[in-house]
């Protein structure tokens, strides 16, 4: 009978006679040490009751695993072919539930989505209506966070998908570590100001006079990123100061609606405030810009739901020709 057969057939006995696998531990204590009071001790029990424990090992398997006329004891012929099969035991069960979650994971219905701030209100719940239809029934789960924090959530295959703002020349961790990814939709980053008398802005970028106050994202916001590589060079000619940082753009928005400065917002953010008036543009179009909304799924299988939204995404035109795949 070969090791594979072995373990098989002795596992499933173990399951038909209830055998406490703790006995397992025991056993390997003492092959370990050679000596049964200090195995004993490891094993935080009497040295009679672990010496118990052993011989009910023993009796239950038929035959001696350790010849006790040597000091320290030494395994039997029994025992070395035992001790092998002991440690792929105790591995199977501890793999059981890693395994358990992963059949389970196979045909759960459940989406888990992670997602940056601005596109968890303005973004994600009209897309979701549009693809109700894939979705299976199932449960949907969002993570709203900060960009770095949704890539390390789908590196760490806690989300299996991850839908952020991306440009060419900023590209982020996902894209580097060349996850799959389709776009989704499309966004552009507009520098607005409040509005001021006639419907002027309040601050306008390259004025003359003063430093032109700007709102700024932190450097772990993933639209911060796209600007210090898209913009900043352009803004160290200009006489600017910044006045304020913060990770979200809902923050930004909120200070620039008081008048503080100028922020680059995604349109997807401040469309009403646009066409309210509220909100103007602070610069030229040459200023602006365009965004891809992008999808990232995880490199590893998925369960069968997710894998079915990922094909529709593909296949019913919510985005363009996927990369990576």
């Amino acid at each position: 009978m070969d090791l594979t057969n072995a373990v098989f057939l002795l596992f499933n006995a173990f399951k038909a006679l209830a055998m406490n696998l703790s006995w397992l531990d025991d056993f390997l204590a003492l092959a370990s040490t050679g000596n049964f009071s200090r195995a004993a001790e490891d094993r935080h029990m009497t040295q009679p009751a672990f010496g118990r424990r052993v011989r009910a090992l023993e009796e239950w398997l038929g035959t001696e695993l350790f010849d006790r006329s040597s000091q320290p004891v030494r395994l039997t012929a029994t025992g070395e072919w035992f001790h092998r099969v002991a440690h792929d035991l105790l591995a199977q069960v501890a793999r059981v539930p890693a395994e358990a979650r992963t059949v389970a994971e196979a045909h759960s219905n459940s989406l888990r989505f992670a997602a940056t701030h601005a596109l968890s209100f303005t973004f994600m719940p009209g897309w979701l209506r549009r693809l109700d239809a894939h979705t299976m029934g199932g449960t949907i789960q969002l993570e709203s966070d900060m960009l770095q924090r949704c890539e390390a959530l789908i590196e760490q295959s806690q989300v299996q998908f991850v839908i952020c703002h991306v440009h060419q020349q900023a590209p982020g961790r996902l894209h580097a570590e060349a996850y799959p990814s389709v776009q989704i939709g499309a966004d552009v980053l507009i520098p607005v100001s409040a509005a001021g008398p006639g419907g002027r802005p309040l601050h306008t970028l390259g004025s003359s006079g003063s430093a032109v106050p700007l709102l700024t994202y932190s450097a772990e916001s993933g639209l911060g990123r796209i600007l210090r590589e898209t913009r900043y060079a352009a803004l160290e000619k200009l006489s600017t100061q910044t006045f304020f940082t913060a990770h979200l753009a809902s923050v930004l928005r909120t200070m620039v609606l008081d008048g503080r400065g100028i922020a680059w917002l995604p349109k997807s953010l401040i469309d009403e405030d646009l066409a309210s008036g509220r909100l103007v543009p602070a610069a030229s179009e040459e200023w602006y810009v365009e965004l891809e909304i992008r999808l990232y799924r995880d490199r590893k299988p998925m369960a069968r739901a997710a894998e079915a939204l990922w094909d529709a995404v593909r296949l019913t035109g919510e985005g363009a020709a996927p990369t990576g795949a």
